[in-house]
């Protein structure tokens, strides 16, 4: 299999998201699989999304935010509050 096949490997987990180096998070803004929206990102779900080693790491209908950190997209997803209860 050739190595543009593969599933993206370099993805570090963290705590509260996960990294992935900026370049690849570029790719995924230029192929259109994710796309700003305000202050945050959204998953396109029309565009296509390279593999990844680990499952889930852009669902869609979840809001993204991305903060970078030498060299890497730091990522996490944006929990929305409960509306409250009247």
């Amino acid at each position: 299999m050739a190595d543009e096949q593969l599933p993206f490997a370099d993805i570090l987990v963290l705590e509260d998201g996960f990294s992935i180096p900026e370049l690849k998070w570029r790719e995924l803004l230029f192929v259109g699989a994710l796309r700003p929206d305000g202050d945050s990102f959204v998953r396109d779900p029309s565009r296509p999304l390279p593999p990844f080693r680990l499952e889930g790491l852009f669902p869609e209908g979840v809001r993204f935010r991305m903060t970078r950190s030498a060299g890497r997209a730091v990522v996490r997803h944006i929990i929305a509050s409960a509306p409250a209860r009247p």
